[in-house]
């Protein structure tokens, strides 16, 4: 198959873990194609000088595949440098046909970029790709505290104790004082009394919910159990607190993400970490909406791609992250929030006046 070259010089990465296969074809002045293979290990003197090798060159175009996380830190030593970087994804190329079995990846990768058959993925700015870390830490650790009090939950079913049918959430302020009455054994009355005014079940349905039979081995699995979920409770509140922290030059955009229905402000946060502040990198909320896969694909019926996890989250967050949608926007389905992700729009982003900030939220209440 013959290929037709785009650009004069481009140059190609095969990352690995302990190597890079870096791979440049340029055009000479006779216009003959000149192709240079050279390999470097991992460690960081020698990204550094795989970087100052490439950049030496001046190409037109660096490309790479998303190997896993291998590819971050040679991408960083090349951004360093101004150039322009794309990550493609391996399936793409793949998909392309032609290659020959006596050249490399790097050298198939370089010619397909040089015949510009190739199209980088999005790759947010380094201050949002540092953010992600706090954000998808935070939500692994919330992932990890759900799964615990899960099993606090069973414990207290497997006792005989129901109190997740008087309560929506059994680790909250009145359950949790509640859970640590029983376990020091404190007398019915004195549960009530940790009740908050606002709960709806009545002190009858409360006490019949706080009787069980909780054995010695009940009690102190359950005394094991809180002293997890508590520690990361505490470690979430300190990621949230630094992640809002970070993106507090963001507050305009925030408060614009905000008139979504049903994204709170660290709903928010974790949209914005994702997609980044500049919405020219999708160009329209259709194709946002097929980058997070959350449209099904030509070749699917009625399923979703893979697209990115975190965004379908903060799409689809649990009531604690966002209030139930209103019937203007959105759907509400059991326990989640359902957001429509066409309102993320490029304006959605942009910075309104005040007034029409207020306009929105007071649609929006």
């Amino acid at each position: 198959m013959e290929l037709t070259a785009v650009y004069r010089c481009v140059a190609a990465l095969d990352v690995h873990q302990a190597k890079l296969t870096v791979c440049v074809l340029s055009e000479n002045d006779l216009g003959e194609v000149v192709t240079e293979v050279r390999e470097f290990g991992g460690f960081k003197r020698d990204r550094r000088e795989m970087a100052a090798w490439v950049a030496s060159f001046h190409p037109e175009l660096v490309v790479m595949e998303s190997t896993g996380i291998y590819w971050k830190s040679p991408y960083a030593a090349l951004e360093w440098y101004g150039l322009n970087l794309a990550v493609v994804n391996a399936r793409h190329v793949k998909q392309v046909p032609g290659r020959k079995t006596d050249i490399n990846d790097a050298q198939w990768l370089a010619i397909l970029a040089r015949s510009g058959l190739l199209r980088g993925g999005f790759v947010p700015p380094r201050q949002f790709r540092e953010y992600r870390l706090i954000a998808r830490q935070l939500q692994k650790l919330t992932g990890i505290a759900s799964g615990e009090k899960n099993r606090l939950h069973k414990l207290l079913t497997d006792a005989g104790i129901r109190l997740s049918v008087v309560v929506s959430d059994v680790y909250g302020k009145s359950a949790k004082a509640m859970i640590t009455g029983l376990l020091d054994g404190e007398t019915p009355e004195q549960l009530l009394a940790h009740a908050d005014p606002r709960l709806k079940a009545t002190p009858d349905e409360l006490r019949e919910a706080l009787e069980g039979d909780l054995s010695d081995s009940h009690r102190f699995v359950i005394r094991e159990l809180m002293i997890p979920i508590d520690e990361l409770e505490a470690r979430i509140l300190r990621f949230r607190q630094t992640l809002l922290k970070h993106l507090s030059d963001y507050q305009v955009i925030l408060q614009n993400l905000q008139t979504i229905p049903g994204i709170d402000e660290f709903s928010a946060a974790m949209l914005l970490v994702e997609i980044g502040d500049d919405m020219s990198a999708f160009g329209s909320a259709d194709k946002l909406a097929s980058w997070a896969g959350v449209c099904p694909g030509q070749n699917e019926s009625a399923r979703a791609r893979k697209g990115n996890p975190y965004v379908r989250r903060a799409r689809h967050s649990p009531m604690r992250w966002g209030s139930r949608v209103d019937p203007g926007g959105g759907s509400s389905s059991g326990n989640k929030t359902v957001l429509p992700l066409g309102n993320l729009a490029p304006h959605r982003l942009q910075y309104a006046p005040a007034e029409t900030r207020e306009r929105q939220h007071a649609v929006r209440v």
